[in-house]
């Protein structure tokens, strides 16, 4: 009962991490366009190493189709959440990206051909009650915000819900370390065409430092979410696992105030304290559900 969902809010307390390693790249004379193309090479060769290390068996193609869209989906929602960066404050961006959570629920609901159920509509109901108090969007200005950076914004989300749809399907007799390899690969590809690839033959990646952010931004950005989240959101569900997604935000907060120096107002921690609440009520529900049926 516990320990997928656990998994997925790994996975997505390890996606919290990104945006400020990305920031701590920038400080360090990066861009982030840089930084986004330093975590799918390194996030690729590291897949490479795991799969030399562990598989015995040989390449496996089957499922392709569904891996390439994990793969593309996976890049495209970093690059697209990084445009929306350029228009856009911080806090604003992650709102934004937070729409994965009902997108999910919807795109679950599509799937299945159902409505969500009642736990789950009331969760995601609390995610957004504590969503704007936990980003620090009280008191930010909406009104010279342009159009483009709610596009980019809510392309972010829906790229991020669509990843997740994706990477839950199964692929007939493919293990993880075969599949990690290709969504990787295609990950990096995509990011190879739209992002910055000249750092790995122009001396920045190596030579200037680049590569100590990449194997973070890899290892947290790429290996550890889409390894978890493959594993676990075929046992949980599309619409849960978005809901237990939206730990990426106070984990987020949280890792920018420690590293970052940036203060967190009692308004925020309230919020952060409203998406936790959010976030464990599905799982305490079907907990006492258990129960229930166990002692009958």
């Amino acid at each position: 009962m516990w320990f997928y969902p656990l998994l997925v809010v790994i996975a997505a307390s390890s996606y919290g991490l990104v945006s400020t390693i990305i920031k701590l790249a920038m400080l360090g004379g990066f861009s982030a366009s840089e930084a986004i193309t330093s975590q799918f090479f390194i996030g690729f060769c590291l897949a490479a190493l795991i799969f030399i290390l562990t598989n015995r068996t040989k390449l496996s193609f089957k499922g392709f189709g569904i891996l390439i869209l994990a793969g593309i989906l996976t890049a495209m929602t970093n690059i697209v959440y990084g445009r929306s960066l350029i228009y856009l404050p911080a806090s604003l961006a992650v709102v934004l990206l937070f729409q994965f959570t009902w997108i999910g629920m919807v795109i679950s609901c599509i799937a299945k051909r159902q409505l969500p159920s009642r736990i789950e509509f009331i969760s995601l109901i609390v995610l957004f009650a504590g969503t704007i108090p936990a980003a620090g969007l009280i008191d930010v200005d909406l009104s010279q915000i342009p159009v483009q950076g709610w596009l980019w914004g809510f392309a972010a989300a829906i790229c991020f819900s669509l990843f997740l749809f994706v990477n839950g399907k199964p692929t007939a007799s493919m293990n993880l370390s075969n599949r990690l390899l290709l969504v990787s690969f295609f990950a990096f590809m995509t990011t190879f065409v739209f992002q910055s690839p000249e750092i790995i033959w122009n001396g920045t990646l190596f030579g200037e430092g680049l590569w100590m952010y990449g194997l973070a931004l890899g290892l947290f950005g790429m290996i550890i979410p889409v390894y978890l989240f493959t594993i676990a959101v075929p046992k949980v569900g599309l619409g849960m696992s978005s809901i237990l997604g939206a730990f990426e935000l106070p984990i987020a907060v949280m890792v920018s105030v420690i590293l970052l120096s940036e203060t967190v107002t009692a308004l925020q921690i309230i919020g952060i304290v409203i998406i936790i609440i959010g976030i464990t009520l599905p799982t305490l529900q079907n907990r006492n559900t258990l129960s229930v049926k166990n002692k009958v």
